[in-house]
């Protein structure tokens, strides 16, 4: 286990007073822990442009797919009692999946399928399942995007999302490729329907709670207030449209304000996505991760969500889509990404870093070789537009002696 060089993780805070200096990041904070034990915190910029409130360590904000690894832990406690097994297939628990097809490979229109199996859960966690996400290239992205069918915070519920999105063909046999998409938030609605509670009830009972992640729900807890962050842009478009990109004239153009943001109210329960909370929260969240499990549960349990669960790396599995994390040298566990090879990722890193993150550029990683965990913040969607997380990446390895 390496040690940290105090001066070269200064360095950190220069890099992030560069981002807000020009303009890229609204505000953001780095919180790094080596063996339990705080080494590194600092934070710049703001939470709130216009009203140049700072960006604060209890500053609460949107973590997107870093829901993913809470909801994939849930499922994963629901195996580990004996409730379920990977390989069963999603409908058995969501009938509306039952008479599943796929799209052929040369379908000019969602009317051209073959018939297939039911996604399995594994390959719903592991994004192997066929489905997909509105903002990836396809016909059935854009049908996606047609009926807003990415589980954003809004009036609709889970279980009618989840319905709805079955209505719709697979974009591929389930386990013939790799490609990011809604298929955690469709295991949200299996957690609910095994537990018979709704998904919301369950992580804070059987989590957030458990970990003293009290800030950290589907909607803003009462009590926050101003510390919820804004959300920005740098694209003149939607946020969340890759397939439209087109630079903005303002990098930083707000999307979502405190005041009448959709997570004060919202009736959706995203496991994909759905989740805003503070860094310490989720630091609490990736240290359980790096411990063993913290009594959530067992220590076999976590090592087995954490190695990768793909027949190679995830560029080998022919994804067209946006990912979270590079995917040369990069494989893919329960509900993270795993570092097979750093050298062909091309960030530096140790073999066995589990990770992800989140579309407002949110990421986190814990690495079991330096006994760390990291989570950076900020709120700038979408998270492709700049290379914040390699970047932070080498500056932790470069402060390591």
């Amino acid at each position: 286990m390496g040690r940290f060089d105090k001066s070269r993780l200064a360095r950190i805070s220069g890099w992030m007073q560069g981002y807000i200096d020009r303009q890229q990041f609204p505000g953001c904070s780095v919180l790094v822990a080596q063996d339990g034990q705080e080494v590194f915190f600092d934070q710049a910029g703001l939470r709130d442009v216009a009203s140049g409130l700072p960006w604060e360590r209890n500053t609460v904000a949107r973590i997107y797919s870093m829901t993913k690894p809470v909801t994939s832990l849930a499922m994963m406690m629901l195996v580990e009692r004996g409730l379920v097994h990977l390989d069963a297939p999603v409908s058995d628990f969501i009938p509306a999946f039952a008479e599943a097809r796929y799209l052929r490979p040369d379908a000019t229109d969602l009317s051209q399928t073959e018939p297939c199996a039911a996604p399995s859960l594994h390959q719903l966690l592991t994004h192997t399942s066929g489905l997909s996400y509105s903002f990836n290239p396809g016909l059935i992205s854009k049908a996606m995007r047609a009926g807003k069918l990415d589980f954003s915070p809004g009036a609709r519920t889970l279980a009618q999302t989840v319905d709805e999105v079955a209505t719709l063909p697979l974009a591929f046999r389930p386990g013939s490729r790799w490609e990011y998409s809604v298929g955690i938030d469709i295991v949200g609605r299996v957690i609910e329907v095994i537990s018979g509670q709704p998904l919301d009830v369950f992580f804070e009972t059987e989590i957030l709670g458990p970990l003293g992640m009290n800030e950290t729900r589907f909607q803003v807890p009462a009590g926050v207030g101003d510390r919820f962050a804004s959300l920005y842009t740098p694209l003149a478009g939607e946020a969340f449209d890759l397939n439209a990109k087109s630079e903005g004239g303002d990098s930083l153009r707000q999307t979502d304000h405190v005041d009448g943001s959709p997570y004060h109210t919202t009736q959706m329960l995203s496991g994909g996505g759905g989740l805003v909370g503070t860094i310490d929260d989720y630091l609490l969240f990736a240290e359980m991760l790096r411990v063993g499990g913290k009594g959530l549960v067992s220590p076999q349990i976590l090592d087995f969500m954490m190695r990768n669960h793909l027949t190679g790396d995830i560029a080998s599995m022919g994804p067209a889509s946006f990912a979270e994390q590079p995917m040369d040298g990069m494989g893919f566990g329960i509900g993270g990404a795993v570092v097979l090879d750093p050298a062909r990722a091309r960030v530096p890193g140790s073999i066995g870093d589990f990770s992800w993150g989140g579309m407002a550029s949110t990421f986190f990683w814990i690495d079991p070789v330096h006994d760390l965990s990291v989570v950076f913040f900020t709120q700038l969607a979408p998270s492709s537009s700049y290379p914040a997380r390699s970047q932070l990446k080498a500056l932790i390895h470069g402060a390591l002696t």
